[in-house]
């Protein structure tokens, strides 16, 4: 806060939540859930996510990203299978040929599609008690894709979701590389389809790259993810975050950012 009022740095974007709800000594982005009916978590995300606008208009910045929570299940969570067999079958879901696993995702989002109705009402709910605050705080909620199974917008509603505000609502999709190409390796999109299909909506993106072993938040070009094909769908308007873990190094995280400049530069 007080480089940011020293004029030191300029902040572009956070991500909710923050500031951190008290105790909480660690990132907590699904420490509540918009899809929660339960009223004390439900009031706490509203409380919370509230006070993160405030927060961000505080540090001028123009986002705030936000998860927008998930489908909970009782008993045989059919996300545990498709982790399951993934574990096994490293490329099934990149490959239409692996006939078992596209029979077990197609049953698996069948049962998600199912017990989704509640969850997702109960989000759409959530984000219109907050929009308004939003844009009186001249902050815009940045919806960003998921890399869990049950995790919620699912990737191909995103369109018809956001199609559902009008164009002046302080919203927009906010992509997350990683997490796209984690979902391309369970067969659920195709990165380059789904970055086209949400062009028209896109206010930012999470840039990180996935190793081989499927960890992300890695350095630019460490990993398998195509950049120059994600670069071709950056705007002048959008903001881009270079989002790593706590262990990459100075050089690293300088590196990623010459790549980005590259292929910036590239694209002008």
């Amino acid at each position: 806060m007080r480089a940011v009022e020293a004029g030191v740095i300029k902040i572009s974007s956070t991500h909710n939540f923050c500031p951190l709800p008290t105790g909480v000594v660690q990132a907590a982005p699904n420490l509540f859930e918009p899809s929660v009916k339960e009223h004390r978590e439900h009031d706490q995300w509203l409380r919370h996510t509230k006070r993160s606008i405030d927060f961000a208009a505080q540090m001028k910045a123009k986002v705030v990203v936000c998860h927008l929570g998930s489908v909970t299940f009782f008993w045989f969570n059919p996300a545990r299978d498709i982790r399951n067999y993934l574990r096994d079958h490293h490329d099934a879901g990149r490959s239409a040929e692996d006939t078992t696993y596209q029979n077990l995702l197609r049953k698996s989002l069948a049962k998600l599609r199912n017990r989704m109705p509640p969850f997702w009402n109960q989000v759409k709910a959530s984000i219109n008690e907050v929009l308004d605050h939003a844009r009186q705080k001249g902050i815009r909620l940045g919806f960003e894709n998921r890399e869990k199974f049950e995790e919620l917008p699912l990737d191909a509603d995103y369109p018809a979701f956001l199609a559902e505000f009008p164009a002046d609502a302080p919203v927009g999709y906010w992509h997350d590389t990683g997490h796209a190409d984690i979902k391309e390796g369970m067969g659920l999109l195709k990165h380059r389809d789904h970055l086209a299909a949400m062009a028209g909506r896109t206010i930012g993106f999470h840039l990180h790259d996935v190793n081989a072993q499927g960890n992300d938040h890695q350095p630019i070009g460490a990993g398998h993810i195509n950049f120059r094909m994600v670069s071709e769908f950056w705007r002048p308007e959008h903001l881009l975050t270079l989002e790593f873990g706590p262990r990459l190094t100075v050089e690293d995280i300088t590196t990623s950012k010459a790549r980005v400049e590259e292929l910036l530069a590239r694209s002008a």
